[in-house]
């Protein structure tokens, strides 16, 4: 049986009220060459030592006095920094072998002892339990770095916003229906209530809005389409009679799961006239 380091340097407790079972069984472990194995006979303590030790893999027995090894495992439980059980039990009675996997255990290993059972158990355990381990180690890294990624966006997202800010008139955002859910800038004072083309008018505001019908409907094909635009031209007459003209640019957003977020960019007055 091939045993990489990882599984020799496992921490493994024993736990029997029995003497010779637990000499017998940390000799067997010792000769196979695990380094870091640990016993008692009091299996009052051993939620204490697991929570001190954090155990790869304790081996319990069921029948003990003052404490079985069910209430054993009970006792687990309440480790709040380990929902995992890492117990092979030790029994005896057939019986028992079905209960304590239902209580949580992993595996079982009969009375008396097969020694080539014990050592295959044993390394299959701790087989799957340094990889349970490492699948762990390696989930909270990846939530530090979606974390840390997250935060850089943030970061960067407040710069993008500052910047177009500032190289712009105006900066708009409209969510998945097309409702203004931010503006910045002088624009309801530069298109009025409505954000001119980038707002779909009713059929009255249409009307008096001073808007280009026809670049109107350009602007809210590349909406419909949700296809960014880039310094798009537009034009508006006010009701003095002054004709504008802006030059908008915009993209749609997206979150991770490719769901349409809506639409944010920035405008510009080019020309102010008669």
């Amino acid at each position: 049986m091939n045993l990489t380091p990882d599984i020799l340097g496992a921490r493994i407790l024993i736990v029997d009220d029995q003497e010779s079972n637990v000499r017998l069984l940390s000799r067997l472990l010792a000769e196979a060459g695990y380094t870091r194995v640990e016993s008692t006979q009091d299996p009052t303590v051993v939620s204490t030592l697991h929570r001190r030790n954090a155990y790869d893999l304790i081996l319990l027995d069921l029948q003990m006095p003052a404490m079985d090894g069910f209430s054993v495992m009970e006792a687990l439980k309440t480790n709040e920094q380990e929902h995992y059980l890492p117990v092979i039990v030790l029994t005896a009675q057939p019986g028992h072998k079905l209960r304590a996997l239902q209580a949580g255990a992993k595996d079982f290993i009969s009375k008396p002892f097969d020694l080539v059972e014990v050592k295959t158990r044993i390394h299959n355990m701790l087989e799957v339990r340094l990889l349970y381990r490492k699948l762990k180690a390696h989930n909270v890294e990846l939530e530090q770095a979606v974390a840390e990624r997250t935060a850089e966006l943030r970061e960067s997202e407040a710069r993008f916003r500052a910047l177009t800010e500032l190289a712009s008139d105006w900066y708009w955002e409209q969510d998945a229906s097309g409702e203004l859910v931010k503006v910045s800038g002088p624009v309801m004072d530069m298109l009025g209530i409505r954000v001119g083309p980038l707002a779909a008018p009713t059929t009255e505001a249409a009307a008096d809005d001073g808007c280009d019908p026809t670049e109107r409907e350009v602007l809210q094909g590349y909406i419909a389409a949700r296809k960014p635009f880039l310094d798009f031209i537009f034009h508006r007459r006010h009701a003095d009679g002054s004709r504008h003209q802006y030059r908008v640019s915009g993209q749609p957003m997206f979150d991770q799961a490719c769901r349409f977020l809506g639409y944010r960019g920035i405008g510009v007055e080019i020309m102010a006239g008669m």
